[in-house]
């Protein structure tokens, strides 16, 4: 690995440390305007969104405990996207990861947690993984758009998964379509003591950690990263270009799978039909924001979360509609994309006159 990408690779972090700030900050003004707008008091509104979701036990559990599918599914959509692939099929991935979770945490409930808990943990990789390699293969086998097959795939999932949860694996006499509780062995522990804040949360650190490391200093990294900048220029360099797609697809699924493995084994313990409040897209735009950064999607993730955690609070104490949170989530994505626009039209050489 040479200096020079090393020194690139540190830059590029600065860079992808300081845009989301500059973004969230911008678009929290513009959601104060439109708070006032509608009539709102935008201090009394952030005051009770930041009160809820930060300086409360409980409200604190609840932004970690929606975080934790925030991050591991938007690591999964930013790997993709630093081999210039566009994930988004994780809403779908969620579901499939959440099905494999559930299918062995039924099962083998005779093991200790030990060994039940990480063999859980691999059925939702394996599945969001299979899921994914679908749309890679039909990438760099057929030519076909993974922006458009990734999407339909979400349908087919969620379908798949009501299917199943109002038939062969609906719990017995259960009112609603859920299945039964997966083994004990089989749980995410509690981190937070009478709250459903579980380990997922290490989970994704851990893993934003090992990705962080995997792109600085390792072959593959330098491979993914080839792809994405200039595929003709790597398949020159000797890197297949299909191989690399399809593997990182794949482990785009996977991550995405785990999203949903946090789900069951450590907050709802069973399987509902539509479990995933959008999870998946929310993050394609927490990926999108992090400017490719492993390490900042943890950041991102949890500004998220916290909105997500203290939405309701806000509009019952300061009577600022929820749309207004969805509102502060779409323009911090859209100051990032304006930036990423003025950047590259900075970089790019101008004509000669």
């Amino acid at each position: 690995m040479t200096i020079a990408y090393r020194q690139a690779v540190l830059k590029s972090g600065l860079r992808a440390a300081l845009s989301p700030l500059i973004a969230v900050a911008a678009a929290l003004t513009v959601g104060a305007l439109l708070m006032l707008l509608a009539g709102a008091s935008p201090i009394a509104a952030y005051s009770a969104l930041f009160r809820q979701a930060l300086t409360t036990y409980f409200g604190f559990a609840d932004t970690l405990t929606k975080t934790t599918p925030l991050l591991l599914a938007s690591l999964g959509v930013l790997v993709a996207l630093r081999a210039g692939q566009f994930n988004l099929g994780a809403e779908g991935q969620i579901y499939m990861g959440g099905l494999g979770s559930l299918l062995v945490g039924l099962a083998f409930s005779d093991l200790p947690m030990v060994i039940h808990l990480p063999l859980a943990l691999l059925g939702g990789f394996a599945f969001g993984a299979a899921w994914g390699a679908i749309a890679g293969y039909l990438k760099v086998a057929r030519g076909l758009n993974e922006v458009l097959t990734t999407l339909l795939l979400n349908y087919i999932a969620q379908y798949l998964i009501s299917y199943l949860v109002n038939g062969p694996l609906k719990a017995a006499n259960a009112p609603s379509p859920f299945s039964e509780l997966v083994a004990p062995s089989a749980y995410l522990p509690t981190i937070l003591g009478k709250t459903q804040a579980h380990a997922g949360i290490f989970l994704g650190i851990a893993l934003s950690t090992l990705l962080t490391l995997a792109f600085a200093i390792t072959a593959w990294g330098y491979r993914v990263d080839a792809v994405g900048q200039n595929p003709v220029a790597a398949r020159y360099a000797g890197i297949s270009v299909n191989r690399t797609i399809l593997q990182v697809i794949a482990l785009s699924g996977g991550l995405a799978g785990l999203a949903g493995s946090s789900e069951v084994l450590g907050l709802k313990r069973r399987l509902f039909e539509n479990f995933s409040p959008g999870y998946g897209f929310d993050a394609l735009a927490i990926a999108l924001l992090s400017r490719g950064n492993p390490a900042v999607v943890i950041l991102t993730s949890f500004f998220f979360g916290m909105l997500r955690s203290g939405a309701n609070v806000m509009q019952r104490s300061a009577s600022v509609p929820v749309s207004i949170i969805y509102a502060i989530q779409g323009l911090t994505v859209l100051f990032v994309a304006i930036s990423l626009a003025l950047e590259q039209q900075v970089q790019s050489p101008k004509p000669d006159s």
